[in-house]
């Protein structure tokens, strides 16, 4: 009885089938990274900078109960014969791979570049597999990029060519080869984590690789491979909140990096196609106040006079949906789309004005050269809490915000220019949505639901018709000192 009531559970409830692994591994994992490794880890190079820093410029700071010999002993320690400041020489390394046989090498511009991150540090030097040594010149620089040509004197030299980015997917193999903490020569293997992340706020070559390869500090600047052994990816940046690899890396992609490369090469400096727009993301509260959906598109925060956007009659507050038959999405921004759209070329551009659909043509010019001015921080004005003008308690309800007529007085405080028109924020509700988006006293409200502001009763009204329609945000635009004015979507209370 016994036997018969086993076999029958056993026929009634078999026992789990063992998994076995398959004779070949799947398609696309491979066995071993060994015969890929030994074909391009000789391409790879170490890259070594130095450079002379100051020390001591400033007079340093010591406990309490310090001597005054001892505290000028050590100044003076910091000091040459003639008072003059003491350099030392500073060093940093970083990875870098050669592309052709005479000696060009690609590279991160943050590898050779100085502690002030501009200038070019005073030495590199190149080490290559076989422990051979290179004096490198630099062929150009682009920052906005973080990308860099080197070259060194060489013949007959090993390297890689660059690869269809385009072509990957998350999931695929990928192979980095670098130099982590100066350890030459080390090679990690992952996955491709995910496509066209941004990771510094939205520029025209936000649209990074993400791999958890192994990538680390001396990595930049190194080779991210596919399986057919082309460089799809340049290693240039990781997330840790420990410094050390957690598993998220980022490289830029073949796709942006090799016409960077091909320019430096060829010409020394990049040309980028230019719009001279100010964008911003098409944020959730941003959307909602304008009735459309989020992530797609981007709002014009500004438009620069004479540029190719003004003469194409693009308006602030305009949202861009498309370039050249291209949708402008968090993955396809419109920077990244002008700035890769051949210099000269007429395009159109659909844009959403006041709820309807236009197009423009607009002709691409070029990029100018970075000139950026930062103006002082202004005073903040006077809390004249405006609560006494019409229409004040009514927004600083509906908003968080108390607003108050820009007089000459409150305008001299800010220094702001007499072009600059619209509402002070004296106060912001700290409780309110309007705090939460950073919203500042002494900012300036420029308009509302894009339609000029120059008394409290003016925004309030214009706050209560959206009410009344049904919104649950509206869209300021805002500026702060003389900076650049940008769009701000705030719930309303």
């Amino acid at each position: 009885m016994v036997t018969a009531s086993v076999a029958m559970a056993q026929a009634l409830f078999p026992p789990p089938a063992a998994i076995v692994a398959p004779a070949e591994p799947p398609q696309g994992a491979p066995r071993s990274f060994a015969d890929l490794t030994a074909r391009l880890q000789p391409a790879v190079v170490n890259i070594s900078t130095t450079q002379r820093v100051e020390v001591g410029r400033a007079f340093p700071r010591f406990g309490p109960g310090t001597s005054i010999e001892e505290l000028f002993r050590r100044f003076q320690e910091q000091q040459g014969d003639q008072g003059e400041p003491v350099t030392r020489e500073a060093t940093s390394l970083g990875s870098g791979f050669l592309i052709s046989p005479d000696g060009y090498i690609v590279t991160n511009n943050h590898v050779i570049s100085g502690r002030d991150g501009r200038s070019p540090v005073d030495a590199i030097t190149v080490t290559l597999s076989d422990r051979r040594e290179f004096k490198a010149r630099v062929i150009g620089r682009d920052p906005l990029s973080d990308l860099a040509l080197l070259k060194v004197d060489g013949r007959d030299l090993p390297y890689v060519r660059f690869g269809n980015s385009r072509s990957l997917r998350v999931g695929d193999w990928v192979l980095a080869i670098g130099n982590p903490f100066g350890l030459g020569g080390t090679v990690t293997a992952g996955i491709v984590s995910a496509l066209h992340r941004n990771i510094s706020g939205g520029g025209a070559y936000d649209r990074y690789i993400q791999t958890d390869a192994s990538i680390n500090q001396g990595n930049s600047g190194g080779p991210l491979f596919d399986l057919s052994g082309n460089v799809v990816g340049v290693n240039t940046a990781i997330f840790s909140p420990t410094g050390g690899n957690v598993g998220v890396g980022f490289a830029i992609p073949a796709e942006l990096a090799q016409p960077v490369i091909e320019q430096l090469r060829t010409a020394g400096r990049v040309r980028r196609g230019y719009l001279g727009v100010q964008i911003q993301p098409l944020s959730a509260p941003i959307a909602a106040s304008l009735g459309l959906p989020k992530d797609r598109g981007e709002i014009v925060a500004g438009v620069e006079p004479t540029g190719p956007a003004q003469k194409a009659g693009i308006r602030q507050g305009d949202v861009i949906i498309s370039v050249a038959g291209q949708e402008v999405t968090p993955d396809n921004t419109l920077s990244f789309i002008v700035a890769n759209t051949p210099i000269g070329t007429r395009v159109p551009i659909q844009l959403i004005r006041n709820g309807q659909r236009q197009t423009v043509i607009a002709t691409i010019g070029e990029r100018p050269s970075e000139a950026v001015l930062q103006g002082g921080a202004p005073e903040e004005p006077e809390d004249r809490s405006g609560r006494g003008e019409p229409g004040a308690e009514a927004a600083r309800q509906q908003l968080g915000l108390t607003l108050q007529t820009l007089t000459p007085e409150i305008r001299q405080q800010l220094r702001l220019p007499d072009t600059v028109e619209g509402l002070v924020i004296a106060r912001v509700n700290p409780s309110s949505d309007a705090a939460e988006q950073g919203l500042q006293r002494g900012d300036i409200v420029l308009s509302i639901n894009q339609r000029p502001v120059r008394t409290p009763q003016e925004a309030a009204a214009i706050v209560a018709e959206a009410r009344k329609a049904g919104r649950e945000t509206v869209l300021l635009l805002v500026q702060r000192g003389t900076g650049p004015s940008r769009f701000v979507g705030v719930k309303m209370r």
